[in-house]
C-alpha cells in the first residue's frame, strides 16, 4: 500500500522565507493537520544558510551585502550553504510515519536510497552514501567541503547535502543538489573557509558530474518519480493552507528573517 503524500512546487524565494515556510509546513504535517508533505524549491536571491549552532562570526557578512546575498539560520544542523543554482527538496513527516522510524541515520539513509535513485535517473551512474570515515568529515565552516554519514556522493564528489530536524512529534530533513556553477564559490562569503580549489575536489554540481545542462524542472520530475517508486509514495499536487501560509509568515518576522535568530551564536 503506497503512502499518501501531498507535493508542493513552491517556486524560489528569499532564504528567510524558505526556512519559515519548511518549519510551518513541517508543524502543520506534525500535528496531523496536514499529510506527510514533500516541497521542492529555489532561492531567490542567493543565500548562505547556517546550521543551526553554527557561529554567526562564520560570515563574511560585509561580502555578502556587497554581493547581494543573505544570510538565515536553519533549524537543522549542519554547516554552511551558498543557495544558487540549485534544486532543494524538503519532506515533513509526523514522528510516527514508517519513513521515519528508527533513529536519525536510519530514517537519513532511507530517504538517501531514494536520492540515489532519483541521480541515477539523471545520469548518475556511480551515485551512493555510506558512513564516511572520521578523518574524511568536513572540519571547516563548508557543507559541501567533504560528506557527512549517508549523504549523496557521485564518485568521490558530495552531491547533496542534507540535514534533518527531529522533534517528539515529527521529522524534517531538508537538503540541497547543485545544478550548475562553481562549487567553490561558497569560500568567498565565509571566514576561514579553505580554497577554493579544496572544495571543488571534494563537491560537484550535477551538471558537472553529468557532463551536460540539467534543469530544474528535470530534476524535479526525476525526483518525483524516484521517491514514488523506491519509497511507495502516491503524491497529490498542492499547495500550502492559509494556516501555513500564515505560520511562515509568522515565522518569518519572528525567527528567520529576525537578527535575534540569526545572530543568536
Amino acid at each position: 500500500m503506497s503512502f499518501e503524500f501531498r507535493l508542493i512546487y513552491d517556486g524560489y524565494h528569499d532564504g528567510a522565507t524558505n526556512m519559515a515556510r519548511d518549519e510551518a509546513i513541517s508543524r502543520a504535517v506534525s500535528s496531523g493537520g496536514q499529510p506527510p508533505t514533500l516541497r521542492f524549491y529555489g532561492w531567490m536571491p542567493a543565500s548562505i544558510s547556517l546550521g543551526q549552532s553554527q557561529r554567526i562570526r562564520t560570515v563574511d557578512e560585509t561580502a555578502c551585502r556587497a554581493d547581494g546575498v543573505d544570510v538565515v539560520r536553519r533549524a537543522t544542523g549542519g554547516l554552511a550553504i551558498l543557495h544558487t543554482d540549485e534544486f532543494t527538496y524538503s519532506i515533513s513527516l509526523p514522528i510516527n510515519h514508517p519513513l521515519a522510524e528508527g533513529d536519525v541515520m536510519t530514517s537519513y539513509r532511507r530517504i538517501a536510497n531514494a536520492i540515489i535513485e532519483t541521480l541515477k535517473r539523471l545520469g548518475v551512474s556511480d551515485a551512493s552514501a555510506n558512513t564516511v570515515a572520521k578523518e574524511d568529515k568536513a572540519k571547516g565552516p563548508v557543507c559541501f567541503e567533504a560528506p557527512s554519514d549517508y549523504e549523496v556522493v557521485g564518485g568521490e564528489k558530495k552531491l547533496v547535502g542534507s540535514a534533518q530536524w527531529r522533534r517528539v512529534d515529527g521529522v524534517l530533513q531538508h537538503g540541497s543538489l547543485p545544478l550548475y556553477g562553481d562549487i567553490g564559490r561558497v569560500c568567498k562569503y565565509l571566514v576561514g573557509a579553505p580554497e577554493p580549489e579544496r572544495v571543488r575536489m571534494h563537491a560537484g554540481t550535477l551538471s558537472e558530474i553529468v557532463g551536460r545542462a540539467v534543469s530544474y524542472e528535470e530534476t524535479a520530475e526525476a525526483w518525483r518519480a524516484a521517491f514514488t517508486d523506491i519509497l511507495d509514495i502516491a503524491f497529490t499536487v498542492g499547495s500550502m493552507s492559509d494556516d501555513e501560509v500564515n505560520c511562515a509568515n509568522d515565522l518569518r518576522a519572528t525567527r528567520y528573517g529576525n537578527d535575534v535568530w540569526n545572530r543568536r551564536r
